[in-house]
């Protein structure tokens, strides 16, 4: 695991855009693993610039996001599909029918899920990129979530609402369950970048680096990884320094 600690969160999207430049020049068709929250949000800001302002194109990359709430979908404001185009497919050259995202309307959720893995079985994902939770959560893989789990339905823990009821108006707005690439999806990648940000981020970035592998920190499963590049701020960094 390469590990790159940067001064703040604006040096630590700067550093993640560029292992994304580079996966992107090195091949204009690659597949992107993309993530939500807001510890991408600073990465995709500079992708964004850089196709403004240099021209790099987006139009033969394919994406496919983590994951999406149950509930929620296209023409929902807290949707990670409406997420997506306001950070980033809006203000840049790809195709949106290149990209994908679980759908958290579905009828039927457990289908919906087969069929996001056979898309993700028929893909090579080039480049995965991922925050982490307080407790460790890769995605929506919650601690004891088994690493050879694949896309799958997920009750989400009243510390991952918590996390994320910053996002919505009130706590009670936040969906209870999301569909989540499973963690064997995820190691599938040819690089992986985790991203992390704040001090509330330092203990899960400790388990993930020098803590048992153990599916009660579902990060930790990335030390088994050939290739992951962990860029973090002095912050989410503060136990391993």
């Amino acid at each position: 695991m390469q590990i790159f600690i940067e001064k703040d969160y604006d040096a630590m999207s700067v550093k993640a855009f560029e292992v994304i430049k580079e996966v992107i020049s090195a091949n204009p068709n690659a597949v992107l693993g993309l993530a939500t929250g807001s510890s991408p949000i600073g990465l995709y800001k500079e992708m964004v610039k850089d196709h403004k302002e240099n021209g790099t194109s987006y139009k033969n990359v394919k994406s496919v996001n983590l994951d999406e709430y149950v509930g929620l979908g296209e023409g929902d404001d807290q949707s990670y599909v409406t997420f997506m185009r306001e950070n980033l497919f809006n203000h840049v050259d790809i195709d949106l029918s290149n990209t994908r995202l679980p759908n958290g309307k579905a009828s039927d959720l457990q289908k919906e899920c087969d069929d996001y893995n056979a898309y993700l079985d028929s893909l090579q994902i080039d480049v995965q990129v991922l925050g982490i939770g307080s407790n460790g959560h890769i995605g929506f893989n919650e601690p004891g979530t088994a690493f050879d789990s694949v896309t799958h339905i997920v009750d989400l823990t009243e510390n991952t609402i918590k996390d994320n009821s910053r996002l919505f108006n009130s706590i009670d707005e936040v969906p209870k369950q999301a569909l989540s690439m499973g963690i064997a999806n995820i190691m599938k990648a040819k690089l992986i970048i985790l991203v992390a940000s704040g001090k509330n981020k330092a203990d899960a970035i400790k388990k993930t680096v020098r803590g048992k592998v153990s599916e009660e920190v579902p990060a930790s499963i990335l030390q088994r990884h050939d290739n992951v590049i962990l860029i973090c701020d002095k912050e989410a960094a503060s136990s391993i320094l």
